[in-house]
């Protein structure tokens, strides 16, 4: 198969076919990414903005090294510091940088939408790297892509995702990708965070952590969406640790091959235990690592590539 988008908006709308084409691409690069020379000239004189409207260290960071590693100029756009305090909108920018030739268009943005808008203001392409609490693509790609990795496969499996719901746009991405490939999807948390609505995508809600966990394959975590949600939609820090946190009691009752993974940044001691975060069972770090791997894969493919077969792999 071979890639026809010119943007990645979401994963909701991708075929499984698709979603595959970029695990697929990814596994190639994760392997350039062993090289001693880790740079491919793919993007050579293309422009890359990261045009993150919402504050990102750990996204922005891995967006601007895949673009790097594949050759081209990236502009990190600041909106702290931009004309965005001055009144100037989203299209504004967009057009302004597209005026300097931009190819590429990064965007984290905290309203719901933002990246379906720019894509028809702008003659580019666009990756959504997150907006509000609606998708969050590459963050699904690449979890999606280390369970693959780990497991050997996706479809059968037991995958439960724990925390916040409702805000969360990794989640949302996440259900997609995984119940398109066919695994099998709880949602856990507390009842104000996890509303047996989710069941319209195909999912099992559970509110009883230790029956959700028991015979998952995967445990995904997330945090908890302070900056999104209503105070009077979580029940306190320490509630939430004692009735919802992994645990080393917890993760004894688990599958002795459990995977642990969490899209960061981790609340130690709240969703997830330090001894746990940095055990043998967590994937968080790779993660990171096939994060890399798999924007690279995004911004190559978006940019006309077509898929692993053109990297020699």
């Amino acid at each position: 198969m071979t890639w026809h988008r010119r943007h990645l908006l979401d994963i909701e709308s991708l075929a499984p076919e698709e979603i595959l084409l970029v695990l697929d691409t990814a596994r190639a690069f994760k392997a350039v990414g062993q090289r001693a020379i880790k740079k491919v000239p793919a993007l050579r004189g293309k422009t890359v903005v990261n045009l993150f409207i919402e504050p990102s260290t750990r996204t922005r960071t891995s967006f601007e090294l895949a673009a790097v590693r594949l050759s081209a100029d990236v502009i990190n756009f600041n909106a702290e510091a931009s004309s965005f305090k001055k009144g100037e909108t989203l299209k504004d920018t967009a057009r302004n940088l597209e005026a300097l030739n931009a190819d590429i268009f990064i965007i984290r943005h905290s309203a719901a939408g933002a990246p379906h808008f720019l894509a028809r203001c702008v003659a580019g392409s666009v990756v959504n790297a997150g907006d509000g609490a609606h998708e969050h693509p590459t963050q699904a790609l690449l979890d999606t892509f280390t369970i693959r990795e780990k497991k050997g496969r996706i479809a059968g499996l037991n995958v439960v995702i724990l925390g916040d719901i409702l805000y969360s746009r990794v989640a949302r991405s996440n259900i997609w990708a995984l119940t398109k490939l066919g695994a099998h999807v709880t949602l856990c948390g507390p009842s104000t965070l996890v509303p047996r609505t989710f069941e319209q995508l195909g999912c099992r809600v559970s509110h009883n952590v230790d029956d959700a966990i028991a015979s998952a394959d995967v445990i995904n975590l997330l945090r908890i969406q302070h900056e999104r949600q209503r105070k009077t939609m979580f029940p306190g820090i320490g509630e939430y640790a004692s009735l919802f946190g992994l645990n080393q009691a917890r993760l004894a009752r688990t599958r002795p091959e459990v995977l642990i993974m969490h899209p960061g940044p981790i609340n130690r001691g709240v969703e997830i235990d330090s001894e746990i975060a940095d055990g043998g069972r967590s994937v968080i770090l790779e993660q990171v690592t096939n994060g890399l791997a798999v924007r690279m894969a995004a911004l190559f493919l978006i940019n006309g590539g077509q898929g692993p077969q053109a990297l020699g792999e």
